[in-house]
């Protein structure tokens, strides 16, 4: 059986919730394998609304549900959710969420951190979520982080928290913050550690096990491509790599375990936060997609800066993220429009450019090429099928897959499920 990975091809917030609820029905294990409860999925399921932040969206539906080692974990966050989730008649227990023993914690200094350095950088602020998520893989590469594993082992933290305090007392002091008081947070973490352990497990095993046995995984990331902490659009990142090929180490399988992977891309494109947007449009037109596409952020609430597809974004994206096929969302948002245009490519100092450059003044300097083709004034709202969808949107799209070097294997024309026509399905083998 195929695998799927399903990554963000743009800057997240690509409507990836409803595509990973259809694909999560579909499959036998789904796995979180980067970022932290700063990402966001709403799941629309009959006629409930699930927002999740942290747990994968197979929980929903009572799939095994997998929290890999390439997440940081807010214990306390973890706890809120789930109980949030069991309010809503979601039933979760350690046959259905498994959380790796080798994740690292975000513990509440990291949130002080993230919020100090922000308030602090005046200009220079990258949009974090102040969630904590930096400071927390910083620790990690550094290691000192405090593992889920060390939950089960808080009378033995002594070195580690000399490596963890010495580091973090000499930042605090620096915003003028106390020293870290040891004693109260080993308390805190042994008052949550009692919800958590029953939930960890080494889950590169289990996942090893679905796979011999021939289990459908899906493995589920946040953010998106253009976040990458490597490829994205530094510093204007988040801290994870959040292309496909990280779903094999955040998880403990190999990446010949990945399978197929779908990137996830808006019909128009939205950014949450600082940063470069070649395309953005600050006018009524970019006002209107945010109007009609409803673009608030599921985690911050934040607005979403709107503007026309950026081909050489997604493009770009499909290449470092390794990316099999598209499923392309929220086409009825461009319903009604007299043209549509997409940025074909840039220019910048005289020159044109078919990529995006690395360094942040040549980002925020490109002037985009557009191409303009005719819109359409009939609904696509609900088609499920070619036949359903005007001449010209289906021009649209075929242009979309001509300019991105990647084939189109679904296309989204409402928040609804069954509205979704299927090109390629990701699970066949």
């Amino acid at each position: 059986m195929a695998n799927v990975a399903v990554i963000g091809a743009q800057w997240g917030d690509e409507g990836k919730g409803k595509i990973v609820d259809w694909l999560a029905e579909r499959a036998d294990v789904v796995v979180r394998f980067q970022g932290g409860h700063n990402a966001g999925h709403t799941l629309v399921v009959g006629d409930k609304v699930y927002k999740l932040s942290l747990l994968p969206s197979g929980i929903v539906r009572g799939t095994p549900s997998v929290i890999g080692n390439g997440v940081v974990l807010d214990p306390w966050a973890l706890k809120a959710e789930v109980e949030k989730l069991r309010g809503q008649g979601v039933t979760i227990t350690p046959d259905t969420l498994m959380v790796a023993d080798n994740c690292a914690l975000i513990v509440p200094f990291h949130r002080d951190l993230d919020a100090l350095r922000e308030d602090a950088s005046g200009d220079g602020k990258i949009g974090t979520t102040r969630r904590g998520i930096g400071p927390a893989y910083e620790d990690k590469v550094g290691r000192r982080a405090i593992r889920v594993c060390d939950l089960a082992h808080l009378d033995e933290l002594g070195a580690q928290m000399d490596r963890l305090t010495a580091h973090h007392d000499a930042l605090r002091a620096g915003f003028g913050q106390p020293p870290i008081d040891r004693d109260a947070l080993i308390d805190e973490l042994r008052d949550i550690a009692g919800f958590v352990l029953p939930f960890v497990q080494p889950v590169w095993r289990m996942l090893g096990e679905a796979r011999a046995n021939g289990k459908r995984i899906l493995f589920e990331g946040a953010q998106g491509v253009l976040l990458d902490v490597d490829h994205g659009t530094y510093p204007f990142v988040t801290s994870s790599n959040t292309i496909s090929g990280t779903a094999a180490g955040g998880s403990g399988l190999g990446p010949s375990a990945v399978g197929f992977v779908l990137g996830i891309a808006k019909a128009y494109t939205t950014r949450v936060g600082s940063g470069p947007f070649p395309t953005e449009l600050a006018d009524a037109t970019g006002e209107r997609l945010g109007e009609r596409g409803h673009e608030f952020g599921t985690v911050t609430g934040r607005k979403r800066r709107c503007g026309w597809f950026d081909a050489v974004l997604v493009r770009q994206s499909a290449a470092v993220g390794g990316i099999t096929g598209i499923a392309l969302t929220k086409i009825d948002v461009l319903d009604g429009f007299d043209e549509v245009k997409i940025c074909t490519g840039y220019r910048l100092n005289g020159a044109e450019l078919d990529y995006f450059p690395a360094h942040y003044a040549d980002q925020a300097g490109v002037e985009p090429i557009y191409e303009t083709l005719p819109g359409w004034h009939e609904s696509t709202a609900g088609a499920r099928s070619w036949a359903d969808l005007p001449a010209a949107a289906i021009k649209y799209i075929k242009r979309v897959e001509e300019l991105i070097k990647c084939p189109v294997a679904l296309v989204s024309t409402s928040p609804e499920r069954e509205d979704t026509i299927l090109v390629r399905d990701p699970f066949a083998d």
